[in-house]
């Protein structure tokens, strides 16, 4: 009879460090707000909340799948050409997010234009799959991309809401501020459609959130 009590024990798939991998990202490792990395696309992309959703949920798929994609294939890249393995991969994956796009929402498509090519240099994938995916189980690396993504995207979808609200006056195409604001004088704020605000806002968000954890401070 086989000694059970000597069996390693598997790892439940939602443990303590598991979940750190989901949390730690929406926080104090966020990959905006403390690493400040895929700046570009918050700049750009923020006008508006539809297209920010979209380009959210594209770096989700993308990240995500991704790093499982990674690895798996870890063991059998050769360290030489890793970059280029890793680049295929997030290239092959954003035509095809970028042909469902295009097939289902092409205006959108059209707005973001040539943001979703660039989700293929995206400094927080090349990041996460370099350093995280490449050392690492499929299980993990697939919440490591989760993780990394939503951080991403509460950040665009944040300053995407402001931007837009007091920018137009409105939350994914629809008018929110009533008329009768308009009437006694209110005016949308035109400075925050332009990129500028973009930043000033992510300041903003920055120091809102290092305010409240002192520790973000020596991070950075």
């Amino acid at each position: 009879m086989s000694d059970t009590n000597n069996m390693p024990l598997k790892e439940p798939l939602f443990s303590a460090k598991n979940k750190k991998l989901l949390t730690d990202p929406l926080g104090k490792e966020n990959p905006i707000n403390v690493q400040v990395l895929g700046i570009c696309s918050v700049l750009a992309i923020t006008v508006q909340l539809k297209p920010s959703l979209v380009m959210a949920l594209s770096v989700l798929v993308v990240m995500g799948t991704a790093n499982v994609v990674i690895s798996l294939l870890r063991n059998t890249i050769p360290p030489r050409i890793r970059i280029i393995v890793q680049l295929t991969v997030i290239a092959s994956l954003v035509i095809l997010v970028d042909q469902v796009l295009r097939a289902f929402l092409y205006d959108v498509s059209r707005q973001l234009s040539v943001f979703v090519g660039l989700i293929i240099t995206n400094c927080i994938i090349m990041g996460r799959l370099e350093a995280f995916a490449m050392k690492s189980k499929p299980w993990p690396s697939f919440l490591d991309g989760i993780g990394n993504a939503v951080g991403y995207g509460w950040v665009l979808l944040a300053v995407a809401f402001f931007r837009e609200l007091f920018g137009s006056g409105t939350l994914m195409g629809y008018q929110v501020v009533p008329n009768i604001f308009y009437e006694y004088g209110y005016v949308n704020n035109g400075l925050m459609i332009l990129p500028p605000m973009a930043l000033i806002t992510i300041g903003i968000i920055i120091w809102v959130q290092r305010s409240r954890d002192k520790s973000l401070i020596d991070i950075s």
